[in-house]
Order: C-alpha cells, then structure tokens, then sequence
C-alpha cells in the first residue's frame, strides 16, 4: 500500500514544518540555562494572557491537564509560578507567575529574540510584513470556518 499526498502542496505541511523547527532552535537555545520548551510556554502564556486556569492553560498549550501538571509541579517548586483557587469557582486552579520568574521569563525573551534574529535572516522589511499578514489571515480563516461549524 503506498500513502498519497502532495504534501509540499499542502499549507499545513509547511506550517507544522516550520512551526516544529523554529520549537527545536528555540529549545535547544533554552536548555543551556535549564529552562525547557515547555516551561517558556507556560511563561509565555501567562505573560500573554496574565493569569489563567490550568485547563485554559492546558487547552493554550495543546497539551493533556495531566502533562500540564508535571509541568506545573517543577515550576512551583522552583518558586517560578504559584497556583490558587479561582474565587468564583473553588474546583479551579489559577496560575500566575511569581517574581521569581522574572529573570527566567528574561532568559527566554533573549533565546527566542536569537531565534526570531536567526529566522527571518535574508528577509525584508517588507517581506517579513507580508508573511505577517498571510499567516494572520491564514489563522482567522481557520478560525471564522471553526466558528461557522461550531454555530451549526
């Protein structure tokens, strides 16, 4: 049996090839300072969306809630994030990050500025505005079609 596809056809071929090595260039920037990929996500998240529910965290990162809370346990136990109870929903556990992450969330800002640097080498200005542009659109067509089926 022989398995067709076009594949370097396929926009989502060139997403997830992309999307896997720029995780891996960042990662292997960040292991040198003890931090893991996962880890700069958690971080990430929580610098993005401030504080967040481990399931919309888990959800955020892709990840099953088991997984998170290894994640979250080491995380803790460095002193980089706390967890608490939601006020209005006591089977909920809000993170945040705590000053400690500070200079980590740093560390990981100059790790991933390395990557980005490494990642649009030999692009324009203006070409680095359209790649911008067509993966922004590329998302919210995703999204409006998602948020079509989800009405039906």
């Amino acid at each position: 049996m022989t398995l067709d596809y076009d594949f370097h056809q396929s926009i989502g071929y060139w997403l997830t090839i992309t999307t896997q090595t720029y995780h891996r260039a960042v990662s292997d920037e960040l292991v040198p300072h003890g931090i893991t990929y996962r880890q700069s996500m958690v971080l990430g998240w929580l610098a993005l969306e401030g504080e967040l529910s481990q399931t919309e965290l888990a959800a955020k990162m892709m990840v099953e809630p088991p997984t998170l809370v290894g994640i979250l346990d080491r995380m803790e136990r460095d002193g980089w994030i706390s967890r608490h109870n939601c006020p209005s929903d006591r089977r909920k556990n809000l993170i945040r990050a705590n000053p400690a992450a500070e200079p980590v969330w740093d560390k990981i800002v100059e790790c991933a500025m390395r990557v980005r640097a490494r990642a649009t080498d030999g692009l324009s200005e203006r070409q680095l505005a359209t790649l911008k542009k067509l993966l922004r659109r590329v998302g919210q067509n995703l999204k409006t079609r998602d948020a079509v089926q989800s009405l039906d």
